[in-house]
């Protein structure tokens, strides 16, 4: 099979495939994910002519982020690549959409291009359980935990997600907020917004706090836009809540935007906290509440546990957790007492 082969099952063209084959931006999300479907189901290879073999060549590393509009990874990544860089090693980029496979996603972009290893910027347990057995390099999952999983050259360091929302719970009731929404994550993904949403359920549940899942909890993906349409749809349904937790900073960003618009006050009217403690928190009018996963840990620690399992392929993973810290600042305050 060659490239000629690639464009007639795909039904795009030699050039088209090409510029998938090599990256090249000017192509449409419809037919690179066409053309990749294509090479992923075919097995194919690249062919040994001198273009491709440097492609083959295991000169440097993927980075697979997950969502194009975290502030978090966009910290980790740009950390990481400093380091990295200082090293000697270069560094690919993928971004993919949050609701994209990524193993998938790695495992048709390896076949195309080899790399020493691989570094994924979030992910779901449940695609590394299915499909990571097809990838042989070493990788790190950051930002989500593949203990379990039972891969070796698969390591990862998360944050302790469920422990962290029931922190910001209870910064929330003990400063008296009794009515709590929650914006953010999917009802069905396995990821870490749903650690955080049934790890903030959890002690609400503890702390006797009453909660509607129905009306008091709006799914929506981490972005501001995203964060402020589920804002507006919460205040049209769920009455006499007092506090947002937002499971992501990004999403508390919009959710103080759609308050403000909508007349209130943050955090005279509603008291909104956050999650990831990305460096634009502390900037905000106001300051940001929020969990601080600590950016700079996760980027030095993966770029060191990659490049020696990449040196010594025969160790075992490694599972870390990395510490968090509560931030308290100018968006959480007791509730406003209405004459």
């Amino acid at each position: 099979m060659d490239i000629r082969d690639i464009a007639a099952l795909s039904g795009y063209s030699v050039g088209t495939v090409s510029r998938v084959l090599n990256e090249h931006p000017n192509v449409s999300d419809r037919a690179r994910e066409r053309i990749l479907a294509v090479i992923r189901d075919c097995g194919y290879e690249p062919n040994s002519n001198a273009r491709y073999l440097k492609m083959q060549t295991k000169t440097s590393i993927a980075a697979f982020v997950k969502g194009t509009h975290n502030l978090l990874f966009a910290d980790i990544l740009e950390r990481m690549q400093t380091l990295l860089l200082e090293m000697g090693e270069e560094i690919h980029v993928v971004y993919m959409d949050e609701d994209e496979n990524e193993v998938q996603r790695a495992v048709a972009y390896c076949r195309i291009r080899r790399r020493k290893g691989l570094i994924f910027l979030g992910g779901n347990p449940l695609y590394f359980a299915r499909g990571f057995g097809e990838i042989a390099v070493p990788s790190i999952l950051v930002s989500g935990s593949a203990e379990g999983l039972g891969f070796t050259n698969l390591s990862s360091l998360t944050t302790d997600d469920a422990d962290a929302a029931a922190t910001i719970i209870d910064e929330l009731v003990d400063r008296g907020h009794t009515r709590i929404a929650i914006i953010g994550g999917n009802r069905e993904a396995s990821q870490v917004g749903t650690l955080r949403l049934e790890g903030a359920l959890a002690e609400l549940e503890r702390r006797g706090i009453a909660f509607d899942r129905e009306l008091d909890y709006e799914p929506c993906r981490f972005s501001m836009a995203d964060g402020y349409d589920a804002t507006v749809r919460v205040l049209m349904r769920s009455r006499g809540v007092t506090a947002i937790f937002a499971l992501g900073d990004v999403i508390a960003l919009g959710v103080i935007r759609a308050l403000v618009d909508a007349g209130l006050s943050v955090p005279g009217d509603m008291s909104v906290a956050g999650f990831d403690g990305v460096d634009s928190g502390q900037f905000n009018v106001p300051r940001l509440t929020t969990i601080r996963q600590d950016a700079d840990l996760f980027a030095r620690r993966g770029v060191e546990l990659l490049l020696e399992h990449i040196e010594h392929p025969e160790l075992d993973a490694v599972h870390e957790v990395v510490p968090f810290k509560l931030f308290r600042r100018e968006s959480v305050d007791r509730p406003a007492v209405h004459a």
